[in-house]
Order: C-alpha cells, then structure tokens, then sequence
C-alpha cells in the first residue's frame, strides 16, 4: 500500500460542478534573509457531493488523475466558513 499525500487549505472559489480550487500556505526560510516567508500554490480538489463553500478549511488526498488538472479529492472538512 502507497502513502497518499495530503494537503490542507482553504476553499477559495467554485470551480465548475464538483470540483473546488484551495490555495495551501507554507512557510519557509528565506535563504539569503533569514527571514520566514509565506509560499502559496492552489490545487483544484474533487468534492463529489458539492458540500463545500469559500472559506471552508479542508484535507484532500491524493488520487489518480481525475481531469487535466485534478488529482486530489477531499477527505475532510476542517472548519466551516465564517460569516
């Protein structure tokens, strides 16, 4: 059994029918400042029964590739939106 990968961020927008984009933050020393630095990547995660909203706080895991672009679906959600 292979290890998937996981990664955890906040929905940012509705990407079509079941699909959602999520921006993940990282944190980093910068390598001539010394200085820690955000780093941001979006990843577009599969949500089968389009339950998620912006601001949600998810965990998506690893897939096979389900489009193009798409290879993670959503495994938890961690918070709900603030309103």
């Amino acid at each position: 059994m292979t290890h998937k990968r996981e990664i955890q961020g906040n929905v940012i927008k509705i990407s079509g029918d079941k699909t959602v984009s999520i921006v993940v933050e990282r944190r980093v020393m910068h390598p001539k400042y010394h200085k820690v630095v955000k780093r941001f990547k979006k990843y577009l995660v599969h949500d089968e029964r389009n339950e998620l909203k912006v601001g949600d706080e998810i965990v998506a895991t690893e897939c096979r590739p389900l489009s193009k672009t798409k290879s993670y679906r959503l495994k938890s959600i961690v918070s709900g939106a603030q309103l």
